[in-house]
C-alpha cells in the first residue's frame, strides 16, 4: 500500500485490504469519514472536495490497477468512499435512519448492478486511464441510482 501515492487513496487508506468485503468496509470508511467532513468543512468545500476527490481517484485507481495487474481489483475501494460522499452531499442533512438506508442501497446497486450500473462497469474495461475511469464511474452510477429510489421514496412521502 505505502510503495505509491496512489495505492494508499485507491485503497482507502488500508480499508480495501480487508479480508471480507472490503467493498462494504470501504463504503463504511466512506460514511465515518463524511461524518466528520460536513461538520467542519462548509458545503462549497464540500463540493469541491468531491469533486477532486472523483478526479484524485481517477488517477490513483489507474495507477494502482494498473500496478496491481488487474483492471478492477476488489481491494481498490476509493470509489465507493466518494459514491458515499456524494450522496451524502446531495441528501444533505438526514438522519442515521435514513444514512443506513441509503448505505444499504448503495451497497445493493454497487454489489448485484442491476441495469444501469452493469452498463456503466460494462462501458470502461482495461488498463489505461480509460480502465481507472471505469473503476470510478459505475460506483458513482451506483450512487445515482440510490438517490433516485430515495428521491422515488420522497416522493410519495416516505420520508428517510
Amino acid at each position: 500500500m505505502f510503495k505509491h501515492p496512489a495505492h494508499a487513496i485507491a485503497l482507502g487508506f488500508g480499508s480495501g485490504l480487508s479480508p471480507k468485503a472490503p467493498g462494504t468496509v470501504g463504503s463504511l470508511w466512506g460514511w465515518a469519514s463524511w461524518l466528520l467532513i460536513q461538520h467542519s468543512v462548509s458545503l462549497p468545500m464540500q463540493a469541491a472536495l468531491i469533486g477532486c476527490a472523483i478526479l484524485l481517484g481517477w488517477w490513483a485507481c489507474t495507477v494502482t490497477a494498473r500496478n496491481m495487474g488487474v483492471s478492477d481489483p476488489g481491494a481498490i475501494v476509493w470509489d465507493e468512499v466518494v459514491a458515499m460522499w456524494l450522496i451524502f452531499f446531495i441528501l444533505g442533512p438526514i438522519s442515521f435512519t435514513g444514512q443506513l438506508v441509503a448505505f444499504v442501497l448503495f451497497r445493493f446497486f454497487d454489489a448485484v448492478k442491476p441495469g444501469p450500473v452493469a452498463w456503466a462497469d460494462a462501458l470502461f474495461k482495461g488498463f489505461g486511464w480509460r480502465g481507472g475511469w471505469g473503476i470510478v464511474f459505475d460506483d458513482l452510477v451506483a450512487a445515482f441510482c440510490t438517490l433516485f429510489v430515495i428521491a422515488l421514496w420522497r416522493s410519495f412521502g416516505w420520508l428517510i
